[in-house]
This record gives C-alpha cells, structure tokens and sequence, in this order.
C-alpha cells in the first residue's frame, strides 16, 4: 500500500520561477526585494503582499494580483502542462554532495497529529493558525499548490534513495535547472505512468512519512478538504537539521540576563544551553530542566519558549515581537540584527539531534514551534499541482 499518488494536473517551471518558501524569510523587507529582482518568482504568488505594488496592502487584498500573476507565468511561457506525473528532484550543493526527492501528491487522510490518530504522515509540529489560514486563502484563490509539503520516509530511506539517484542519472537532461542563495542547483524531471513510477511511488508512499518542513502546508490542506497535498518525499541520507534561533525586537524594561559572559555569541556546540546576545553584551546561560519532564518537555526550544520567553519576558510564542530565524542565516546576522538596532536580543539555539527529532516522532508528540530548520530545502514553484 502506498499513500502517494500521481500528480495529476501538473505545471513544471522552464525557468525563473524558483523561490524559497514563503516562510524561509526572517525580514520582509528581504522578500519584497527578491520580488523586484526576480519577477517572474513564485515568491511574488505566494507572497502577493510582500511585492514592490502592493507594500502596505493586506494578503487577502493582495490576492487578485496572485491569480493575475500566475496566469501570467503560464501565458509568458515559464511553466508548461504535464498529466499524471511524478517528477524526480535531485538537489547538488557546491561540494558536490547530492540530496533526492520525489515530487508527488500524498493523501490527506492520512495525516496523524497525536497517537491516538491512525495514519502513515506524521506531522510533528505546533503551528500559528493565521499562517495556515493564509495558505488556505491562497490555495482557494489560485486553485494551485506551489509550495511542496516535505516529508521523510522512515521506512524505506535507503531504498528510495537508491532509486531516485538511479533513476535521475538516466533521465537525461533535466527540464529545469535552479541554483538558491546558497550555490546549490535544482534538477527535475517528470516520470509518466509505467514500472519506474509505480515503483518510486511505492517507495516513497510506503511506511511512516514524517513531517520536515511544510507543517503549516499540510494543515491548510486538511482546513481546505483538499483530499490530496502536494509533496516531496525525501530520504533521511539527503537532509540535516540545521540551527533554528530567534530574535526579540523589544525587551521589558528591567530585564537583564545573567550566566558565563561571551565576547561573542554563537551557535551553542551543544544542547542544554542557549547564547544570547544583546548591544550590552553576551552570555551563555544554562536550560534548567524538568527532572519530571519527558523528551519534549526538555528540549532546548522548548524550554527557551517555557522559560524565557513565558516566564521570564513574559511573551508567547507567537508574539510579534519574536522573529524565527533558520539555519540559512548564521550567528553573524543575528549579531548583526542586534547591533543595527533592529532587535534587542538574539537567542541562539543548538540544533535539534536526529535522535531526539525521530524519538518525538515515534512518540506522536509535536515539537515546539520553529525547531527544526531541515536542509536543503525544497524550492518553491519548481513543479505546482493544480487542483481544479
């Protein structure tokens, strides 16, 4: 049994419509820039808001111009129509080493969100509820998908991995070729009915699939009743989990920190402790734990949300005032955020360990919001499903 399907109305991108996701971003300001360097970017769709026109507007305002420019990348030329495919992704970073992944759609139905819930994907995460109804306003407005749902197979990592890094050395020359920020170049090419797709389907739809990045994607398609989400399953040997830190823009009056002072502050090498930093200077500062506390009831984000941010700024997670920064942006930036006067305080987080990520998985408990920053990530607008 498989939970993975063909796609069945697909349009895969000819050229310049590649785009992080919406949520790769931890400035606006960034976004709208992109946009005006890269109109023709699915960026400019999936955040119509954010583009050099419609600064100041609303997201929902700002739809009608989603749909506009959609229709206008498919007239222009910069995607063209495929039926019934999945599509092969392989991802090269500037050493060379190579990750794969399967574009496909993935039932619904299927998503368990606690133990008691039966199903083969498994999303981990806690979510903010305005950002999923936002996806939700976008997919309805456009009646496409353009960003990708990742998930990890557990069951048959090493199987499909094998296969798709196969089966992409023989598909010749790849209908588009994409390079992100960080040097590494995106490759796709759409596999049509026969044994090689009903095998990569059976590959990657068979066993436990697990959530990495695309939490938010998969509960709109679950609000929306879309019966089918558009995916990319991924092998465990293709990604890593990267740093996931925060910024605070504005600190209560009073506050001060204390811990072993730093004359500057990094990634913490290891978990069980945080670095923070501020214009007045650098601690590292130990996580004190819950002796009756389980797995996730200690990991570091999630007492970072439970101790500094509750207990001692008295902010919840989803305050505006915090900002979720991923691993593609190093301490230096963060640093650099405080320094320039736009934050007050830079938290700086160990990464999650694969142990700790596949033990809450198992358990069917969620993680805390933000704490995992898998790469590489997979680039928006390379292949949309169209859902009507």
């Amino acid at each position: 049994m498989t939970v993975a399907y063909p796609i069945a109305h697909a349009w895969l991108s000819t050229g310049g419509t590649g785009a992080q996701n919406y949520d790769e971003f931890a400035d606006d300001a960034e976004i709208t820039a992109i946009i005006a360097a890269n109109p023709s970017s699915a960026l400019a769709i999936e955040m119509p808001h954010r583009a050099p026109d419609n600064v100041g507007r609303s997201f929902r305002d700002s739809l009608p111009d989603a749909v506009t420019r959609l229709q206008a990348a498919k007239d222009d030329g910069h995607y063209a129509a495929a039926a019934d495919v999945v599509v092969l992704y392989r991802i090269t970073a500037p050493d060379g080493a190579r990750a794969y992944g399967l574009w496909c759609m993935v039932a619904t139905d299927q998503i368990s969100t606690s133990a008691d819930e039966p199903g083969a994907v498994i999303r981990n995460e806690d979510v903010f509820i305005e950002k999923v109804r936002e996806r939700v306003a976008l997919a309805e407005a456009t009646q496409h998908l353009l960003s990708p749902v990742l998930l990890l197979q557990t069951a048959h990592g090493d199987a499909l991995h094998a296969a798709l890094a196969h089966a992409s050395a023989d598909a010749g020359t790849p209908v588009v070729t994409d390079t992100d920020p960080a040097g590494r170049t995106h490759e796709i090419w759409p596999v049509s009915a026969g044994t090689t797709r009903d095998r990569l389907l059976a590959l990657a739809g068979g066993g436990e699939l697990v959530v990495a990045d695309g939490n938010h994607r998969s509960l709109a398609a679950q609000t929306a009743g879309y019966p089918r989400f558009l995916a990319v399953v991924t092998t465990p040997e293709s990604v890593a989990i990267q740093p996931y830190n925060r910024l605070v823009s504005e600190l209560p009056d009073g506050v001060t920190f204390t811990g072993a002072e730093l004359d500057g502050a990094e990634i913490p090498a290891t978990g069980g402790r945080v670095h923070l930093y501020t214009r007045g200077g650098a601690w590292s500062v130990e996580l004190p734990r819950d002796a009756a506390g389980g797995v996730i009831d200690n990991l570091d984000h999630a007492l970072v949300e439970r101790r500094l941010f509750a207990e001692t700024l008295g902010l919840e997670p989803g305050d505006k005032r915090i900002t979720y920064v991923g691993g593609d942006y190093p301490a230096s930036w963060l640093r650099d955020e405080v320094d320039a006067g736009r934050a007050e305080l830079a938290v700086l987080i160990a990464p999650v360990t694969v142990e700790d990520f596949v033990a809450v998985n198992l358990a069917r408990q969620k993680m805390p919001r933000k704490s995992t920053w898998f790469t590489p990530k997979a680039r928006a607008g390379l292949v949309v499903a169209q859902l009507s």
